[in-house]
């Protein structure tokens, strides 16, 4: 049997598949065309933590692991790479990373909002089809995000919730407040896959991720030439990331706004954990389900409180000053999403924000100076009223 991910070299993508590799008697094929890396240096960054091409990490993998990953290059735009590496290698579950995943980089301009709608929804489109035509009973385990809901002033469930209206009651799919277009692409994935397993009796998985943080996995550990990208500047870095970034090299912290914005967020590991739980509880055919998956909520302000304390112990001195907040977007609000169908499966969150924030502050000393080298890309440039 074999595991498909799509987007194998990201963030995600590179550690879930060397879990996958090491702790399944499967085959993992990761397939990915480098855009990432490209996306990053458009903007003038790099990753802070070094990473190696894809057949040197291939080859590190194997080395330590004595296991190996198979590799596919190609444009998930494509529909014709994409019916092709499926029939190839029959995939009994595809996890679809492969999308640009930036709010700012879709906010650029015209041209960047328009390739982030099209680069997302027609690979997801082109993955629908192929599955539909070789693989149905494939299970599609799709990364959604936790801001295609926005901050509604009610709990959020997990996908779907009931209503009444005028004397008639239905269960429908909550409404979408995304806030950027690329959010909105992501909302538009989640119609067109609904709609998918329910014309084509698919299965599948949407996951809502919510801000995923962390430098090491257990397949990661110590080995340099295993570690995953971190990005730190301000249109692909999170808010974890850019604020470690910022402490390693003595700057202040600096939340958007009144800081109040509050938003899920899980570790590297504990995203792993839940996304290989997922590929392993499939839905029945026919059905689309919705996961929301993160661990706990908290304002970015609560965040810059928690890496100034752990920085400051570790003799990182920081403070924090807050500047404009480039985007358009509630800075106090009510969230209240519901999370609970993952740990119904055995999720079991085993990180902790402090300690995942000390050995990523730890980690990221030791690339100081390759922060230092892109420190003026921390800063946000990209405002979503231009």
């Amino acid at each position: 049997m074999t595991i498909m991910i799509m987007g194998g070299d990201g963030y995600i993508g590179w550690p879930l598949s060397m879990h996958l590799a090491v702790n399944k008697d499967e085959s993992v094929v990761i397939v990915d065309k480098f855009l990432r890396r490209d996306w990053v240096t458009e903007v003038g960054s790099h990753s802070a933590t070094p990473i190696l091409l894809m057949k040197n990490r291939l080859r590190a993998f194997q080395q330590s692991f004595g296991k190996t990953i198979e590799f596919e290059h190609g444009d998930l735009r494509s529909y014709e790479f994409v019916y092709r590496i499926i029939k190839k290698h029959n995939p009994r579950a595809i996890v679809h990373l492969g999308e640009q995943p930036s709010a700012p980089y879709s906010m650029i301009d015209a041209e960047h909002a328009a390739f982030t709608q099209v680069n997302n929804v027609v690979g997801t489109l082109n993955i629908l089809y192929a599955v539909h035509k070789v693989v149905p009973e494939c299970h599609l385990v799709k990364l959604g995000t936790m801001g295609e809901y926005g901050t509604p002033n009610i709990d959020i469930p997990e996908g779907f919730f009931k209503i009444d209206y005028n004397g008639r009651r239905a269960e429908l799919p909550f409404p979408k407040l995304a806030n950027s277009f690329y959010h909105w692409s992501k909302v538009h994935d989640s119609g067109n896959i609904m709609f998918a397993c329910k014309v084509w009796r698919l299965r599948s998985t949407d996951i809502m991720q919510g801000v995923v943080y962390g430098t090491k996995t257990n397949e990661i550990d110590e080995d340099e030439r295993l570690l995953t990208r971190f990005d730190f500047d301000g249109v692909f870095g999170t808010v974890i990331n850019r604020y470690c970034a910022q402490a390693v090299i003595g700057y202040t912290l600096t939340p958007y706004g009144k800081g109040g914005q509050k938003r899920g967020f899980i570790a590297l590991g504990d995203s792993i954990q839940c996304l290989t739980l997922t590929i392993d509880n499939p839905p029945e055919a026919g059905e689309y389900r919705v996961f929301n998956q993160f661990d706990e909520v908290y304002s970015i302000n609560e965040l810059a409180e928690n890496v100034s304390k752990v920085a400051n112990r570790l003799g990182l001195n920081t403070d924090v000053v807050h500047v404009e907040n480039p985007r358009i977007e509630p800075e106090n609000h009510y969230y209240n999403p519901r999370h609970e169908k993952l740990r119904r499966l055995g999720f079991r969150p085993t990180y902790k924000l402090e300690e995942e924030l000390e050995i990523m502050l730890e980690d990221l000393s030791k690339y100081k100076d390759r922060v230092i080298a892109k420190k003026h890309v921390i800063m946000p440039k990209i405002h979503w009223k231009a």
